[in-house]
């Protein structure tokens, strides 16, 4: 079977440059690893590949949920396999490009899920409460007091399972012959980059882009995961002015590229490579050259 490649690193890095690049050079498909791209009609605040910039090389899994659906990880599981497997039986190189660690993390390794029968809310819990029922049964999580949405699955997933989700399975064992690229830069040219892409975004009408979603009144997890649109919420309530959601916009996507690049320097084997911005074709022929060693 032909090498799986996934091109990972901060927003505003480079990736989807890089990933077309590669696909003419290696004859490959894209498949999208980015939770917040597969869904419909979230394009300029996801960042999402323009029509002109695929430049007719296959993409997969973009576009392919209405934002009032729900999309688990688990299902991307499945679907970003059956891809690699149609790309792979047509001769043809996987290339994975997104910044959604878990859903690369799942695609590509032996990541079992359970299935949960019994989901229970837990809304009649106040934080301190939900959280000593959570030590209760697995003292050795690591899970913050405050981060209620992760400390309701770890007591959902005992409730399942009678295991600590501290004592999950982990697994190193990849599914595939994976090559992962990381894109990385200098963080004051980053963030920098990522300030500008903000104001780009605005220019091509992110902001019309977030009223059209807020006049849904659609709340579900794809509006309110992907930073862009809740920020610009707060300013169509009226509680604060247009250039205090922007402020907050670029301040969550730095801390969110800061995320990025802790989760795949611990989570995997990433093989790094400095963006020359100046000239990309530099780290396109550094890359390739690295993969063909």
């Amino acid at each position: 079977m032909t090498k799986v490649i996934c091109i990972v690193g901060p927003t505003g890095v480079g990736k989807t440059k890089l990933s077309i690049e590669l696909a003419k050079k290696l004859n490959g498909e894209i498949i999208n690893a980015d939770s917040t791209q597969i869904y419909k009609g979230m394009n300029i605040a996801t960042a999402k590949i323009t029509e002109e910039e695929k430049e007719d090389i296959p993409h997969h899994l973009f576009d392919i949920k209405d934002i009032e659906d729900d999309y688990t990880v688990f299902d991307y599981q499945k679907d970003c396999r059956l891809k690699i497997k149609e790309i792979q039986e047509k001769g043809k190189t996987p290339i994975l490009v997104g910044g959604s660690g878990l859903y690369i993390k799942a695609a590509l390794y032996d990541y079992k899920f359970e299935v949960e029968n019994n989901l229970n809310s837990y809304d009649e819990y106040p934080n301190e409460q939900l959280y000593n029922k959570l030590l209760s049964i697995d003292p050795m999580t690591k899970i913050h007091m405050n981060n209620r949405k992760r400390i309701v699955r770890a007591l959902n997933y005992f409730d399942n399972t009678n295991t600590p989700l501290s004592n999950k399975e982990k697994t190193d064992k990849l599914l595939y012959n994976v090559t992962f690229i990381g894109l990385t830069t200098n963080r004051e040219i980053l963030y920098d980059r990522i300030n500008k892409r903000v104001d780009i975004m605005l220019e091509n009408g992110l902001l019309e882009e977030a009223k059209k979603i807020y006049d849904t009144n659609i709340r579900s997890k794809a509006v309110l995961t992907p930073i862009g649109y809740k920020e610009l919420f707060e300013y169509f309530d009226n509680k604060c002015i247009l250039e205090e959601s922007i402020e907050l916009i670029k301040q969550r996507s730095r801390k969110y590229a800061k995320r990025q690049y802790t989760w795949n320097k611990h989570q995997i084997p990433v093989n790094w490579f400095d963006v020359d911005f100046n000239n990309f074709d530099n780290i396109v022929k550094e890359v390739i050259d690295f993969i063909n060693k």
